[in-house]
Order: C-alpha cells, then sequence, then structure tokens
C-alpha cells in the first residue's frame, strides 16, 4: 500500500534528549540540568507523519464537523440527518478519484473513523490507498468559561490518552484540537491562558500516544475592529501557546498547526486585500513561530471558496520557512455538498466540484493560484457569527 509506512512504529529510543547542561562557577559544586522533550516511543514516526501531511502542493481536507454540524449542512440540501445520509456524504468525499494529489490529509470525526464506505470499505483504509493520512477530532466541544467575559473554554482532557490510543489503533495518525479566542470578548488573560494551557496538555498526550496534533487556536472573525487588532491579538495568543508548548516539552517537529488568517473583523468597515492578509499573517508567523514546526495549514473561518484560496496563494508568494497550507472544511466543501444536493445522479459532479477546489487550494500552496474559471458559488462568503462545530 502506496502509504504504509505511515502506519507503522518508528524505531526511536522512547525520549530524544534536547539537552543536557552542566554549569559551574568558582567555590560551587557543579549542577546538572536536563531539559528533555517527550513523545514518548513514536519521535520519529511523529515528524515523518507530520512532513508527510506538509508536503508540496497538498493540504487537510476538514470533515470532522459534529453529527449535529453535519446534520445542518445535510439540511440546507433537504436531507434528513441520519446515519446513513451522514455515511452518503462521506463516501462521496473520500472517494474521489485522484483526490491524494491535492489533499494530504483528511480530519474525521469519531463517527467516520469507525465508518465504512456505502460500498462496505472502511473509510480509513480507503483514504490511506489515496495516500491521505487519516486524522481524528479529539476535542470534546466548547463550553462557558466561568469567571470570564462570556468567554468558552475546551474540553475533553479528561481520558485523552485512552481515546489517543485506540484512535491510533483504528489508524488515525494526527490528531485535531479546536479552542476559540474572541476579540469582541476581550480576550480576557484567563481565556488565552485556559485555551494555551489545554492546547499544550492535549498536545503533549497526544504525541505520547502516536498522534501528531494539530494545535488550533481559532481567533474567531467575530466583531467590528480592524486587521490590527486581530494582529495584536494574535501575537499574544501564539506567544502564551508557544510558551506552553514548551513548559510542556511538546516536540515542535511532531506537531502542525491551524491558525486563523489576520483579517479584520467580519462586520468591520475596513476590508483587507489578499495581499495585506498575507503581510500581516506573515509578520505574524516570523514574530511568532519557531521554523522547526513543519507545517502551518490556515483555517478558512467563514471566507468564501475563492478568498480563501487568495489568501493562501498571497502568503505563498514568498520564500517562508515553513510548509504554509490549508486545512479546510466549508471552503473545500461547499460548492460539492451543493452540486451534490443528496441525489446519486450528481455524485460524480460533486466529486469534480471537490477537486476542483482541491486543484486550486493545491496551486494556492505553491503560489501558483490565478483565480481564473471560478463560479459565482465559489465567491460567496459562508461567515456565521459564533460558529460552533
Amino acid at each position: 500500500m502506496a502509504s504504509a509506512t505511515i502506519l507503522k512504529s518508528a524505531f526511536l529510543p522512547k525520549r530524544s534528549e534536547w539537552a543536557a547542561a552542566t554549569r559551574s562557577s568558582a567555590g560551587r559544586q557543579a549542577t546538572a540540568v536536563s531539559l528533555t522533550v517527550r513523545a514518548g516511543s513514536y519521535a520519529d514516526e511523529l515528524v515523518k507523519t507530520a512532513k508527510t501531511v506538509a508536503s508540496p502542493g497538498r493540504g487537510i481536507l476538514a470533515m470532522d464537523e459534529s453529527n449535529a454540524t453535519c446534520g445542518k449542512r445535510l439540511a440546507s440540501i433537504g436531507l434528513e440527518n441520519t446515519e446513513a445520509n451522514r455515511q452518503a456524504y462521506r463516501t462521496l468525499l473520500v472517494s474521489v478519484p485522484g483526490l491524494g494529489q491535492y489533499i494530504s490529509g483528511a480530519i474525521l470525526f469519531e463517527e467516520t473513523l469507525y465508518q465504512s464506505t456505502t460500498e462496505g470499505k472502511k473509510i480509513v483504509d480507503v483514504l490511506v490507498s489515496q495516500n491521505i493520512v487519516p486524522g481524528i477530532k479529539v476535542d470534546k466541544g466548547l463550553v462557558p468559561l466561568a469567571g470570564s467575559n462570556d468567554e468558552s473554554w475546551c474540553q475533553g482532557l479528561d481520558g485523552l490518552a485512552s481515546r489517543c490510543a485506540s484512535y491510533y489503533q483504528q489508524g488515525a495518525r494526527f490528531a485535531k484540537w479546536r479552542t476559540v479566542i474572541s476579540i469582541p470578548n476581550g480576550p480576557s488573560a484567563l481565556a488565552v491562558k485556559e485555551a494555551a494551557w489545554g492546547l499544550a496538555r492535549y498536545a503533549a498526550i497526544a504525541q505520547d500516544n502516536g498522534l501528531v496534533p494539530i494545535v488550533e487556536p481559532e481567533i474567531l472573525l467575530d466583531g467590528e475592529h480592524g486587521i490590527d487588532r486581530t494582529f495584536e491579538v494574535a501575537l499574544k495568543v501564539w506567544a502564551e501557546v508557544f510558551f506552553y508548548l514548551a513548559e510542556n516539552n511538546v516536540l515542535f517537529e511532531g506537531i502542525l498547526l491551524k491558525p486563523s488568517m489576520v483579517t479584520p473583523g467580519a462586520e468591520s468597515k475596513d476590508k483587507a486585500t489578499p495581499e495585506q492578509v498575507a503581510e500581516y499573517t506573515l509578520k505574524l508567523l516570523h514574530r511568532r513561530i519557531p521554523p522547526a514546526v513543519p507545517g502551518i495549514m490556515f483555517l478558512s473561518g467563514g471566507q468564501s471558496e475563492v478568498e480563501a484560496t487568495q489568501n493562501l496563494n498571497a502568503m505563498n508568494q514568498s520564500t517562508n520557512p515553513w510548509h504554509i497550507s490549508f486545512s479546510y472544511a466549508r471552503a473545500l466543501q461547499n460548492t460539492c455538498l451543493k452540486t451534490w444536493g443528496g441525489r446519486p445522479e450528481n455524485v460524480k459532479a460533486a466529486q469534480e466540484a471537490l477537486l476542483v477546489r482541491a486543484t486550486a487550494n493545491s496551486l494556492a500552496q505553491l503560489g501558483k493560484y490565478t483565480g481564473e474559471g471560478e463560479s459565482a458559488e465559489s465567491k460567496k462568503g459562508m461567515y456565521v457569527k459564533n460558529y460552533s462545530y
């Protein structure tokens, strides 16, 4: 099988020593200080998986919507939220011929990880046969953060280690944990610290169980603020995130990031061009993200399909120390879903629509997207206030 090596454990020792230093001064006994980056017995495999996902011209298909959210998508085309309908739609997505040329990883919801296609093939096996790494959403969703300014925190650390171990056995090789930051609500120092600490604990646990963690503190588009305010908040958030990642001995070479692009608030009167979004976002990355991180897979956050592709393309007009790519859900699936409409006779056309978007974003990852031939549907914005998965 083309990607069988992804599904085998590595041969590295149980932990890699980052540094061991001895300092001495006159009249004092030397003291040994050991700083260890831990990744269990999976360090080599984690690095290999991260590099596979962050491979040239490819990005992530985020299809990890919860059953409730998937139900909303199905309702938009007149379908009932049943397991059979969810299975039919997810089968459509993973079985697009040639998808692996443009998609390197697919984030799945737990139901999908254990699901088979309508033809009876395991969805994980279908992905692997296309050289697409299976991933899994591991958080348990957002809940109100007591003591904050009407903000949220992400739950799911309880039992995470055992869940990750089970997901690894089922074939997942990376994980995703989404928490959010709201600019109109502050953000409060408490909310930022909680988001960063939760992400760091999750990342350490995921690595210990063989899963490359996608670190995703989504800065929501909600608000009337300008791009400078988004930039200011993003600097603070990513400083906290990497501080706590280091505190938890997370192996930076074995993680992926899923940040928001630096844009004005969705309700701002000031709009930003792709070039401005690229300038601010790259400035943020250079100030906060270590070059050891192999891949930065941006979320679309309610941008239109075309807007998300244009902004990604603008960021790839310069040489960057990271693989800058995409991890899109709606910005890959929207036209595909509407083309399908729940009708078997439309499956091929819907798959072609998904391939068009995957190809466009592949070109954007390479900095070669031109925007020619885009449909009117692909230019429609998809912002939803307080959007949840």
